[in-house]
């Protein structure tokens, strides 16, 4: 499982480092990224909650970060819709 949840991990960065990487054309770039960390919020928690364990504490502390991670993209999809 900690394979798994590495995996998702670096996914994620690697797709979040890519669209920040190209000029962001619109907003739809910025609510794509934030639909896949939500999907990875969602993986994190059935991940957790079938392992019954929490690796140390390193699995909540991963969910934090892709809980600030959502978060932030959401507010950046609202600036980008009000052309800020």
């Amino acid at each position: 499982m900690k394979k798994a949840i590495a995996i998702a991990a670096l996914g994620l960065a690697f797709v979040a480092g890519a669209a920040f990487a190209d000029k962001v054309r619109d907003w739809h770039d910025l609510d794509a990224v934030h639909h896949h960390v939500q999907e990875a919020i969602h993986e994190m928690e059935k991940a957790r909650a079938a392992n019954h364990y929490d690796m140390e504490g390193h699995g909540v502390k991963a969910e934090e970060h892709l809980r600030a991670a959502e978060h932030e993209l959401h507010e950046a999809v609202e600036a980008a819709k009000a052309g800020r």
